[in-house]
């Protein structure tokens, strides 16, 4: 989704909105859930975009495909169960967006059996658009699952570090985003692939089509 196609610029960005939005609801939803009020008394625990969006990032991900939202701030010592906890609403946000994209896709399989989305210039635009979106939260999924800092993903092994080896996980914290920057770069600028983010988005769009029974 990356470039700066106005036309695609307007279909990805009700997805994008959606996507980091329900995202980033979900990190704070799960933190109060577990007992920590932070994100909420932040005003976070919303579907405002507004309390969400960070303009910079957003630029980012529509104009190169990658970026990123507000981060969601909680207290671990506040959770019933520190570790786990801290898993637990790492994980919220990617999973939300698995969990979005597959309702996008169920929509559209059952868009294909009316024939306004199958004949009409809108209806067939508006499917695109579901699809679409479809793709883009698939995409946040895996996206936020590579274990390198500030993703979700990272935390998952991170909140042990933490606790076994601070000067590790101080080091790891400090360079992984520069790391991550780099390999971003990299991808963008030659034809190496460095993160399966694309593979593993096909992965789960060819699966679905399967299931789904997509003709």
């Amino acid at each position: 989704m990356s470039g700066l196609d106005p036309v695609l610029m307007l279909k990805t960005l009700p997805a994008v909105i959606i996507g980091l939005t329900v995202h980033e609801f979900s990190h704070a939803w799960m933190a109060f859930k577990l007992g920590d009020k932070t994100a909420n008394d932040m005003g976070r625990l919303s579907f405002n975009p507004l309390k969400h969006i960070d303009p910079l990032g957003f630029l980012f991900i529509l104009i190169a495909g990658f970026g990123w939202a507000k981060p969601v701030m909680f207290n671990p010592e506040n959770l019933k169960h520190k570790h786990s906890g801290e898993i637990l609403i790492s994980l919220a946000g990617p999973v939300s967006n698995l969990i979005l994209g597959i309702l996008c896709f169920v929509i559209v399989r059952g868009l294909y059996g009316v024939d306004f989305f199958q004949t009409t210039n809108i209806g067939q635009g508006t499917v695109n658009i579901v699809f679409i979106a479809g793709i883009i939260n698939f995409g946040l999924f895996i996206f936020n699952l590579i274990p390198l800092p500030p993703l979700d993903g990272s935390h998952v092994y991170l909140t042990f570090l933490k606790v076994k080896n601070p000067a590790v996980f101080n080091l790891f914290y400090k360079y992984g985003t520069m790391a991550l920057f780099i390999i971003i770069i990299i991808e963008n600028q030659t034809k190496i692939t460095l993160l399966p983010v694309q593979p593993a988005i096909n992965f789960i769009v060819n699966l679905l089509l399967k299931l789904l029974d997509f003709n």
